[in-house]
This record gives structure tokens, sequence and C-alpha cells, in this order.
């Protein structure tokens, strides 16, 4: 289901988009690849004097991380197309190596806020680097399904309101970990 329509006239403005892929390697690993363009509805002047024009992107940048089968960031490389005060942007770019060695289902939007955080680090690289894990664990759908045919429990149990462990979601799909509702508890009803 979309947005409904808004119930007031209005002009675009701003404009973001973020993509995410990721690829299994030959080598066993897998890589996750993010990027975010910036870019306005409008022309406007920068400081240079020249001319931005809609739809150019002034953020524009990319994050690729190598995972081993536990999340564990093994390789890291983050690069600019298009940043608004360029080098004094881009340079920062090779301090995102230091995503190698954290795990992107252990606190990692914590550990980047810890490691990026303010002049650590570049604002929107950061934002980028956050939506990883959840890409991360899409990638690995497959490793799971096995895992959980092993007899493991599925680390997604209890991560959201769906795979709640006394849901419908749990009750079909892992009914070894599905756990009945307390008498007296409530559920959420999915309604605002």
């Amino acid at each position: 289901m979309s947005l409904p329509a808004s119930n007031c006239p209005r002009k675009p403005i701003h404009n973001r988009s973020i993509q995410v892929h990721s690829f299994e390697r030959d080598d066993g690993l897998w890589d996750i690849e993010a990027e975010l363009i910036d870019y306005k509805s409008y022309d406007y002047q920068r400081r240079s004097g020249a001319t931005q024009r809609a739809g150019q992107p002034f953020h524009h940048m990319h994050v690729r991380v190598t995972i081993d089968i536990n999340f564990n960031i093994v390789d890291a490389i983050a690069t600019y197309d298009a940043a608004p005060f360029g080098e004094e942007c881009t340079a920062i770019g090779p301090a995102y190596r230091d995503l190698v060695g954290m795990n992107l289902l252990k606190s990692f939007r914590q550990q980047i806020k810890d490691r990026f955080g303010r002049t650590a680090g570049c604002t929107h690289m950061t934002e980028l680097a956050a939506v990883l894990p959840t890409a991360a664990v899409q990638t690995m759908a497959p490793q799971r399904r096995r895992s959980a045919e092993s007899g493991k429990r599925p680390f997604q149990l209890g991560g959201c309101y769906a795979q709640r462990v006394n849901g419908p979601v749990i009750q079909e799909i892992y009914p070894q970990w599905y756990e009945p509702s307390k008498p007296g508890t409530t559920e959420p009803s999915g309604e605002s």
C-alpha cells in the first residue's frame, strides 16, 4: 500500500535514494554494497558560484563490506562520486576501513556511531553504513534456513513484530520455537 495523497498542495524539494545490493562470492564470503544519492528538485547556486542543477547529485557515495557466515566484516571500502565539499568530504573515506572487525549483528549501529560520530566520520556515509545489517540478514536467508533445519534456533526470532515467538508466522514456519502467549498477556493490534 502506498502513502495516501497529501491533503495539501506541495512542491518537491529534496530527494534521497538508497540502494543496497548483495553478492555471494566464489570464496565463501558475501559482499554487501550500499549507495546513497541526494539531489534537489530545483537549481541553486553553490558557494563557488556554479549552478547545481535539479537532479544532479550533490551526495553520491558507496560503501561495500565483505562478510563471513557469522556476519563479521572482513573487508570494507567507502568511496564518493559526489560530495558537497569535495576533498574535505572525501578525505574521510579511507577511515571506513575501520569497519573491518565489526559484526553486523552485534551492536553494529552503536559501534559505527562510536567510531564515526561527529567529526570522526561523514554523517551520510555513517548513515549509509547503518542500513547494512538488515540487508545482510536478507542476504543470508538461505543459510538461516539451513541452520534452522539443522536444529539451531534462527537468530531473527523475536526481532520484529511479525517474528514474535508467540505469533502466527513462527507458529507456521518454525513451530519448534513457537511459544504460546501466557494467559493474561495482550498483543499489540498492529493498528495505530
